[in-house]
This record gives structure tokens, sequence and C-alpha cells, in this order.
């Protein structure tokens, strides 16, 4: 929150600029109005709005993943004895 590492539990108020990060994206938002309850998405992008910086680079970030998938982003945790059989018998045939 303008540009400090903050808690979740960081009170807003307007005029805040946020730096959010999900699953390798990033977006920058500036709080505009707060609400007093929950409401749908729809009514929550009226709250915010996010840079035309931010969309650039995101856009970016995203025509860089569908042009090179990191073979790595794909793997879960460490191999499953299925796993190291199948790599056994990949390297036996070389």
């Amino acid at each position: 929150m303008n540009g400090e590492r903050t808690k979740a539990a960081k009170d807003l108020k307007p005029g805040d600029e946020l730096l959010i990060h999900i699953h390798g994206y990033e977006w920058t938002v500036r709080v505009l109005v707060l609400s007093d309850k929950r409401g749908s998405a729809t009514v929550a992008r009226t709250l915010y709005e996010e840079g035309e910086e931010s969309r650039a680079k995101r856009a970016l970030e995203v025509e860089k993943r569908r042009r090179f998938n990191e073979p790595a982003s794909t793997l879960k945790g460490r191999p499953t004895k299925r796993d190291r059989r199948v790599l056994d018998d990949w390297r036996e045939g070389e």
C-alpha cells in the first residue's frame, strides 16, 4: 500500500494506491471509494481504478507467457513413484 509492505488488516482510505500480486501477475490500483458492505464484482469495480501503465504491463506479461511457457510451471511438488518409473524407463531407452 502506497509503496510499503502492509498486512491484509491495514485500513484503507480513498486515494490509497495498492500493488497486488496474484499468480505472477501484478495490478496497481487506486482506491476511489470505500463501501460499508460486501457487494458484487460489478459494484466492486466502481470502487477502484487501475492505471493504464498497470494494464499495459500485465498485457505484456500475458503475451510473454503465451509465447513462452515455462516448463517448470506445471510441476507440483515432488515426483511420484510413477513419475520416477517413467523417467527411469526414458533414461534406459537412450
